[in-house]
């Protein structure tokens, strides 16, 4: 049955049995006598009662980290788990549910992808069970769906087949249209779908509890900002989102958490740069690649991994403002 309102959910566009035939072609293979040991549990930190956070490396996709680049977390009820993000292969959603257990037998419930990435999508399939219930944004099926081949391609090239044996997608469940609120007992979660920004699926959720809210890759700290939707929506959602209290923020890259709102003014700064040095580029008659090579090139010194993201946010940008 369909929901709409203030806590829209919908179900799947296409249900995860069928996209599980869909998508057979596409697995990786199956999973070697090594890949079936306990994994090491990921390391975690309890940043607020209840409240677990794996902060990733500011890395690219490597075997030595199984694709795991992009923060992820659980929060833990009085009934079960939640868990927001899961790496970027199965083998890290192993190791991520592991250090999970390792705290609570309680249930997982709950698997909530804050976007579509695969650093923090291709992790799900470790948690696919019984009572497992996986959200995302209402815009998140389509969208997997049709990366699933080049997400799965690309995660086998960058960390080897052996850490990428047993990947695949999950399509969700039920999604979110605008709002939703979950409860864990007595520890409701409200899920919150937002318009492009980042990526035309990003979802976060709040603790209300802790007042903890997990913002995805609409906040970036120390890692380079990586634009996959609009640069004016995402420069207007941070300013509206500010407006919002929060005791801290947990960022898609970056540390475990931040204080909010100052954690949004190095992503803001960055985006506002971007989008007035491509603006430039336009009105002098530049070419994309010309803003590919200049645009943000200020903000270097001030991230890691820029040259790996910069030039293709420059080229968004350049697509999204040359006939505004």
């Amino acid at each position: 049955m369909e929901r709409s309102g203030a806590h829209g959910c919908k179900p799947q566009m296409v249900p995860r049995v069928a996209a599980g035939v869909a998508l057979a072609a596409l697995l990786v293979g199956a999973i070697p006598a090594a890949a079936q040991a306990q994994p090491e549990p990921f390391a975690v930190s309890e940043i607020a009662p209840g409240v677990f956070v794996h902060q990733a490396p500011y890395a690219l996709a490597l075997p030595k980290n199984l694709g795991f680049v992009g923060n992820a977390g659980f929060v833990v009820g009085k009934d079960a788990v939640a868990v927001i993000d899961t790496g970027g292969s199965k083998a890290a959603g192993e190791a991520l549910k592991a250090a999970i257990r390792a705290r609570t037998t309680l249930p997982i419930r709950y698997v909530i992808n804050t976007h579509m990435h695969p650093d923090h999508v291709l992790g799900d399939a470790a948690f696919v069970g019984p009572g497992v219930t996986f959200i995302g944004h209402h815009n998140l099926p389509e969208a997997l769906s049709a990366r699933a081949s080049s997400y799965l391609s690309a995660t086998e090239r960058l960390i080897g087949p052996e850490a990428a044996e047993g990947t695949q997608v999950i399509l969700p469940d039920e999604t979110v249209d605008k709002v939703r609120s979950i409860d864990l007992g007595e520890r409701p979660l409200r899920l919150e779908a937002w318009p492009t920004a980042h990526t035309a699926t990003d979802l976060t959720v709040f603790d209300e509890k802790t007042s903890t809210w997990f913002l995805g890759d609409l906040l970036f700290l120390g890692h380079v900002p990586a634009l996959d939707g609009k640069a004016l929506g995402w420069i207007a959602l941070l300013e509206e989102m500010k407006r919002r209290p929060a005791a801290r923020v947990v960022p898609g890259h970056g540390p475990a958490s931040a204080p909010w709102p100052d954690a949004a003014a190095p992503t803001e700064r960055y985006l506002k740069r971007l989008v007035a040095d491509v603006r430039a580029t336009v009105k002098a008659g530049g070419t994309m690649a010309e803003a590919a090579r200049a645009a943000g090139r200020e903000e270097a010194p001030d991230w890691k991994l820029f040259d790996d993201f910069n030039a293709r946010n420059a080229t968004s940008a350049y697509h999204e403002l040359e006939w505004e």
